[in-house]
């Protein structure tokens, strides 16, 4: 299917093993779990694209989450991560209280099916280089997969420790 390559699989398991837990195939586990079972209802923030950053931000903040899809009716016309308020919003010294969201989100974004085995969800995710991903089905909104919520202590820490190394990687 569409899960990590193998490579990544094997290091996840071999640190997990490493640090005195028992080695747990990584062959399928939550890679082919449905979207379904990892998306976050509850942490599902939608809000019209008037929406002022600052009123997108508290609410955020309020629920602890770092995206908010923007909806037109129904419809997702865009989403706004906290990656946007940083780079589109305070970077450029927009003022927050009057900048609506459509003008600093991502507009159209791609979204998921939930019955999508999970490991597709987090290939798209890392090839188009953003952490959450809208679940439509039938053409409604049903929730969000977020790479940090949904994944393993184990992966985490490896997808954290890949990142730093392309960073640095990238300056060097």
């Amino acid at each position: 299917g569409n899960a990590p390559p193998a490579a990544v699989q094997r290091e996840v398991a071999g640190r997990a093993a490493s640090r005195g837990r028992t080695r747990r195939a990584r062959r399928g586990g939550m890679f082919d779990q449905p979207v379904r079972g990892l998306m976050r209802k509850q942490k599902l923030l939608k809000a019209p694209p008037e929406t002022t950053v600052v009123k997108a931000a508290r609410l955020m903040a309020g629920k602890n989450v770092g995206a908010v899809v923007v909806v037109a009716g129904t419809r997702i016309v865009g989403i706004f991560t906290e990656r946007d308020l940083v780079f589109r919003v305070v970077a450029k010294g927009l003022d927050v209280a009057s900048t609506p969201l459509s003008e600093v989100m991502t507009p159209s974004p791609q979204t998921i099916a939930p019955d999508k085995p999970f490991g597709s969800a987090l290939l798209v995710m890392h090839e188009s280089g953003f952490r959450h991903l809208p679940v439509v089905e039938k053409g409604k909104l049903v929730g969000i997969v977020s790479a940090r919520s949904a994944m393993d202590p184990d992966l985490e820490e490896f997808t954290a420790e890949a990142e730093r190394r392309e960073y640095f990687r990238q300056r060097a």
